[in-house]
């Protein structure tokens, strides 16, 4: 659950980075971050459990002039033996029946992640990622897009890279 909570946690931060404090008197946590061309491998481990380090690969889209992020991919575990989890985090106006989709392949239907929560920061997406899945996204050479509706069901499409994400992705199972 740690795992997941720190994607949850970097999808509701403004690229500042996270915030987990133990106590008022507890020593700021250490982060890294490393990107890979359009992916960015962001690591936390809390100065209070340092075998609890926490690493995701993450995509963000921003809007030119704003300093919060429209849409983020993260892709992490909450712990090493659980399965690989794509989490989405878009603005609040979704249309949240209609599940979110990351489009890899115009052939193929995409990967939908139903909505689990909304917060006034934005609204989260996840579902499971297969080592199938993986594969093929490790694969891609060209852009893809991730889709949803908004709040009156219009669609919307953001471009998602697939630049440096093979190595973004080695990278984050190598952590």
């Amino acid at each position: 659950m740690r795992r997941m909570k720190l994607l949850l946690t970097a999808m509701l931060a403004t690229g500042a980075g996270l915030a987990v404090v133990a106590s008022a008197h507890a020593q700021a946590p250490q982060r890294t971050t490393a990107t890979y061309e359009d992916w960015t491998v962001r690591c936390e481990t809390p100065a209070a459990s340092p075998a609890q380090k926490s690493c995701e690969m993450v995509q963000t889209t921003q809007m030119q002039g704003q300093a919060a992020p429209v849409t983020q991919i993260a892709i992490g575990r909450p712990l090493k033996t659980d399965p690989l989890r794509l989490v989405i985090g878009l603005p609040v106006n979704v249309w949240l029946a209609t599940p979110a989709k990351l489009v890899y392949d115009d052939k193929q239907p995409g990967l939908a992640a139903a909505f689990t929560r909304c917060v006034p920061q934005g609204c989260f997406a996840d579902t499971t990622l297969s080592d199938d899945m993986i594969k093929r996204l490790r694969a891609r050479t060209e852009a893809g897009k991730l889709e949803f509706k908004d709040s009156t069901q219009r669609d919307v499409a953001f471009p998602v890279s697939f630049k440096g994400f093979g190595q973004a992705f080695d990278a984050l199972m190598k952590e």
